[in-house]
This record gives C-alpha cells, structure tokens and sequence, in this order.
C-alpha cells in the first residue's frame, strides 16, 4: 500500500477508535491532520485526476467525512455539520466508480432533517429535487419528508412522537431540536388560546409525559408561566389598560376642513 496512505488509514483508525470512547477532542485534533493528508491525494474531487490508488484513496476519504459528519452530531456543532456534509457530497454526486456506501442515505436523510430544524424549507425541497427515486423509498429519507409534511400541516403531535421511532440513532439529537421548536410553537399557540389551564391538559397540549418534565420545561423555557392551584396560568392577571375615548367630534371636524381644502384646489 501507499505510504500516503497507509498513514491516513492508520491515523483514522486512531479517530474512529476516539469516536467509540466519545473522546471529541482527540478527534477533532484526529480530523484536522486527516483533512490535512487528504490534500495530498489528488484523486479526490475537485480535482478527480486519475491515479494508481483513486478507488481506496477516494473510499477512505468518504468514510472519513462521513464520520467527521457524525462527530459534529455528537458534539452538537451544526456548523460543523454543514461544513463536513458539503466535502462529503461530491463523494455521493460526483464520484461513479465507487459502491454505494452504506451511510449514504442515513447522512441524506440527517442533512434534510437540519434543513428542517433551521426551517430553511427552500433548501429542504430543493435537496429533495436532487435525490433518486430509489433515495426516496429509503426510510431515513421517508422519514424526514413525512416531518416536514406534519410539520407544514401543524400535525404537531406527530412531529413529537417521530422521535420514538428514529430510523438512525443519530437523528436523536435533531429530533430533539425539532420537537423544542415545536413545544414552543404549540406554547406560544397556547398562551394565546388560554389565560390558563389545567396541569395535566398543559401536559397533553405540550406531549409531556410527567408533571415533573412539564414543570422543568416551564422552568427553563417559560420561567413567567406560574403554576398554582393544580393550573398553569400563562399570564399574570393584569388590569385592563382604560380605552382611550376617541375624539369623534375633533376628527369629523377635521375631515371637513380637509375636504373644504380639497375643493378649493380642484
């Protein structure tokens, strides 16, 4: 083997071993060196030139951006994400000769999921546009469509209880982004509908499964919600502003005087 290459395979042996013990820092580090060495192969998209090891330089090169996208779910980056899923694309849509791998269409499906979380739906239909008929079967893919139609349709109770059936373990953390953004829509919903109600309807409303979950999220999401009384009361009784009295007979002259103005310049 490749000298080269034998020294990526090493060091992302090292990585991959990191990633099992959740060591993220000694990955990251990992990562930047393997990103580095990679430079080096000029197989690899943009430049795609022909070479004597092209089909192991370019596998090892897409299993290393699909682990570097995993990372960045592990550690919560979304930048990350967004930045390592773009070097891996070319290796999906733009590279014929190798077998199809087979992270492909849970990474697609993950990156829809992102594009539905940041609710940046533009992007989300037009990476859909891209994907084969057979990508669209898939069930990660499925899955992250069948979101964003609930989600469009304000079937929020749907959205919630998605998340117990996560076709990869990875879309647990955007699930969970996705069903704070909808407990806060469903909230905001609330707070308008209602002057209160009661714990355990506030529980339903939110898909809440215990007292004790509903009063944490009250906590940290809606600290000026008051529970008391068996009720959680969304607004603080407050008094009624007076209505202004509208100054009818001023404005009905001031029209007049308008309109005499109007006839004097026509």
């Amino acid at each position: 083997m490749d000298p080269k290459l034998t020294e990526v395979s090493q060091l992302f042996e090292r990585f991959k071993a990191a990633l099992v013990r959740n060591d993220f820092d000694t990955c990251s580090k990992l990562l930047s060196q393997l990103k580095i060495l990679l430079i080096e192969f000029k197989s690899l998209p943009p430049l795609f030139e022909e070479t004597p090891n092209a089909v192991q330089e370019l596998t090892i090169a897409r299993d290393i951006y699909e682990h570097a996208v995993v990372l960045s779910v592990k550690m919560e980056d979304q930048d990350a994400f967004e930045r390592d899923f773009f070097q891996l694309k070319p290796y999906y849509t733009d590279v014929g000769r190798l077998t199809q791998s087979p992270q492909e269409y849970p990474i697609l499906g993950l990156n829809l999921l992102r594009l539905l979380v940041q609710n940046r739906i533009a992007e989300f239909h037009t990476e859909l546009e891209l994907l084969s008929a057979n990508a669209l079967e898939n069930t990660c893919i499925k899955h992250a469509v069948e979101l964003e139609q609930s989600f469009m349709e304000g079937a929020y109770n749907r959205v919630l209880t998605a998340r117990q059936t996560v076709p990869h373990e990875t879309y647990v953390y955007f699930m969970d982004l996705l069903a704070r953004t909808v407990r806060d829509e469903i909230a905001g919903c609330s707070e308008k509908a209602y002057d209160s109600l009661t714990v355990k309807d506030a529980r339903e409303m939110l898909l809440i499964s215990s007292d004790q979950e509903l009063f944490d999220y009250i906590k940290e999401e809606h600290p000026e919600w008051e529970v008391k009384n068996g009720l959680v009361v969304f607004q603080k009784a407050k008094e009624s502003a007076p209505c202004k009295e509208i100054p009818s007979l001023q404005l009905i002259n001031q029209t007049l005087s308008y309109a005499r103005e109007l006839e004097r310049i026509v």
